[in-house]
């Protein structure tokens, strides 16, 4: 990359601000941010592609050949805000992700679900989150139980106190990782 840097480029000029891959960059970017604890930047990019959504016409935002749809740049947001902790407004971009998802995204549907169950827990109902995560993973197809979507559930389970390891529903999503 020009200049030595080995991390996300924030989209930052007039001419890219018209350009629909520039807010899936910015979403992407803040993920990427979020994920390594560069919690400033990631916020920063979170607000570029908030900034280039309102510069883009219905026709850039559609799901295309040609455009990086609005339901991609959600996905990415949707983790990046709730990897940030930011539960209300990761709330809204899995909102608007699955509202723009086709229901036979299973991959996609899941991954939002898992998020979901991290924001139940960051806002301190562990027990909701424990439930959400295992019915998230249920309802995957078994070859999707793995990768990514195991990862993100791994992830939560981690996050929850050792001493609520014993609940039921904490159980339940350690049996279900357990297959």
């Amino acid at each position: 990359m020009p200049g030595g840097s080995t991390g996300p480029t924030r989209p930052n000029s007039e001419r890219q601000a018209a350009f629909p891959p520039a807010r899936l960059s910015a979403a992407v970017a803040a993920r990427a941010y979020a994920l390594t604890g560069r919690h400033e930047q990631a916020e920063e990019a979170v607000a570029d592609a908030e900034r280039l959504a309102t510069r883009l016409s219905p026709q850039q935002r559609a799901d295309t050949w040609f455009c990086y749809g609005e339901q991609k740049e959600h996905v990415h947001l949707s983790h990046a805000l709730t990897t940030l902790g930011s539960t209300r407004r990761a709330r809204q971009s899995q909102t608007r992700a699955l509202e723009l998802s086709s229901p036979t995204s299973s991959m996609t549907c899941g991954l939002l679900r898992l998020d979901a169950a991290t924001c139940w827990h960051r806002d301190g109902d562990t027990e909701q989150a424990c439930r959400a995560a295992t019915a998230a993973l249920v309802d995957l197809p078994p070859g999707w139980r793995t990768g990514l979507t195991r990862t993100r559930a791994v992830e939560l389970y981690r996050m929850i106190p050792a001493q609520a390891h014993r609940e039921p529903a904490a159980r339940e999503l350690r049996e279900e990782l357990a297959v």
